[in-house]
């Protein structure tokens, strides 16, 4: 997962989910936020930020913001991928190099199954699987946590996983992890207890469920390595 054409500014602000105003050095430009998230932890007034500039004809803003520094308590910075188009891009380049099945894999994105639209359907030696990814932004002290915010949507595809076990598909929820030094990966009861119990009883009816984390640079974001998991339900947030 590449990104052309990448440089540094500073987040002044953001009207709107859609766009934020940065200072990349000649003064304030609008940028589009490849994120409709809160994000209201990562976007802090004067943290840097990283943009890939665009040659569209026609658009109404000059770049696209994927990356930000989110400074930690420690004052350490940790770079954090924000584009969420960029969980599913590499999550399709892992799994078709071997990650989950073997080398190789069949992949193919965007496959609807029943009322829903899964992210990845696989094929691999005989096996059948369909794969939900979600990126994860939220981290604190080391433990990342998903969902940001109530998503039903989430809860009809981990719904929909689980008709998918029943009717003979492998399923797998993935939830990439958009930076590295994590240690645990956890559902945010806090924000929506809901979700966390359907990923509970998502595994007890056969979804697998995965944490990977990943190596981000601000021109590039590749999965990395496995991240143990806890559904308990408690939250480092509460």
């Amino acid at each position: 997962m590449m990104y052309p054409n990448i440089r540094k500014a500073a987040f002044l602000r953001r009207p709107n989910r859609f766009v934020a105003v940065v200072d990349g050095g000649n003064g304030e430009e609008l940028v589009h936020v490849k994120n409709t998230g809160r994000c209201r932890e990562l976007l802090v007034p004067g943290c840097t930020v990283w943009l890939t500039d665009s040659d569209s004809p026609g658009r109404k803003t000059s770049a696209d913001l994927v990356a930000v520094e989110k400074i930690r308590g420690n004052g350490a910075p940790l770079l954090i991928n924000m584009d969420s188009a960029a969980p599913n891009a590499a999550a399709a380049q892992w799994i078709a190099g071997g990650g989950i099945f073997g080398k190789g894999a069949l992949v193919r994105r965007e496959v609807k199954f029943g009322s829903s639209r899964f992210d990845i359907y696989a094929e691999y030696q005989g096996r059948k699987a369909f794969v939900e990814v979600k990126g994860v932004t939220l981290e604190n002290d080391g433990i990342a946590s998903f969902p940001d915010a109530p998503t039903e949507r989430g809860l009809k595809h981990m719904s929909e996983l689980i008709s998918a076990v029943s009717q003979g598909f492998e399923a797998y929820a993935l939830f990439v992890i958009q930076m590295k030094d994590v240690h645990l990966f956890r559902p945010n009861y806090t924000t929506h207890p809901q979700f966390g119990e359907m990923l509970v009883k998502a595994q007890e009816n056969g979804v697998h469920i995965l944490a990977m984390d990943c190596v981000v640079t601000p021109d590039s974001m590749t999965i990395d390595k496995n991240v143990p998991i806890s559904l308990e339900r408690k939250n480092h947030y509460e």
